[in-house]
C-alpha cells in the first residue's frame, strides 16, 4: 500500500485489520458450513437447497479471497492457521449434527445474520472516507450476505407453506 493510502487510514488501521481478520475467519467457517451441509442434507427440496448451499459456499470462498487481498494490501497478515479461525470468529460454526434441511437452513440463517452485522460494522467504521476501498469491499460482501439471508428465508417459508398445505 502506498504512503498516501497508509496516511489516510492510519488512525483506524489496526481496528480495520482486526475486523477484517475476524470476517476472514468467519468466511472460511461459513464456506465449510455451507459445503458440508450440502453434502449431508436430508429432507424436502434437498437437491435444490444443497445446490444453493454449494453456490453460497463458493461466494463465501470468494469473500475470503477479497478479505485476504485487502488485509495484505493494508500491510496485515491474514490468519494463517485454520485452528485460529474458531478462536477469532464471532459468528460461530454450527456442525450439521442434525442433517434435516430445515435445521441446516436455520443454522445458515443465523450465520448470515451474524455476517450481516459484521459487514455493517466494517462499513460503518470505514464510511467516513478514511478507508473507502475497504468500505466498497465490505459493502459488496454485505449485499451478497443480505441476498443469502433472503434466499434462506424464502426456502424456509416455502417448506413451511408446503407442510401446512399437506396438513389440510
Amino acid at each position: 500500500m502506498g504512503q498516501t493510502a497508509q496516511k489516510i487510514i492510519k488512525e483506524n488501521k489496526d481496528e480495520i485489520l482486526k475486523l477484517l481478520n475476524i470476517a476472514f475467519a468467519e468466511e472460511w467457517l461459513a464456506y465449510y458450513q455451507y459445503w458440508v451441509g450440502a453434502q449431508v442434507a436430508k429432507g424436502p427440496m434437498r437437491k435444490t437447497i444443497a445446490d444453493e448451499f454449494l453456490e453460497h459456499a463458493k461466494e463465501e470462498h470468494d469473500h475470503a479471497q477479497l478479505l485476504c487481498d485487502r488485509i495484505i494490501q493494508l500491510g496485515g497478515v491474514p490468519l494463517l492457521d485454520p485452528d485460529e479461525w474458531k478462536k477469532h470468529a464471532l459468528c460461530q460454526y454450527d456442525a450439521p449434527t442434525d442433517e434435516y434441511i430445515m435445521k441446516l437452513l436455520e443454522q445458515n440463517l443465523k450465520a448470515e445474520r451474524c455476517a450481516i452485522s459484521r459487514y455493517q460494522q466494517i462499513c460503518e467504521l470505514c464510511m467516513s472516507g478514511k478507508d473507502i476501498d475497504t468500505f466498497h469491499i465490505s459493502r459488496h460482501i454485505l449485499e451478497e450476505e443480505l441476498e443469502h439471508e433472503q434466499e434462506i428465508e424464502d426456502y424456509i417459508a416455502d417448506i413451511e407453506s408446503a407442510m401446512e398445505h399437506m396438513k389440510k
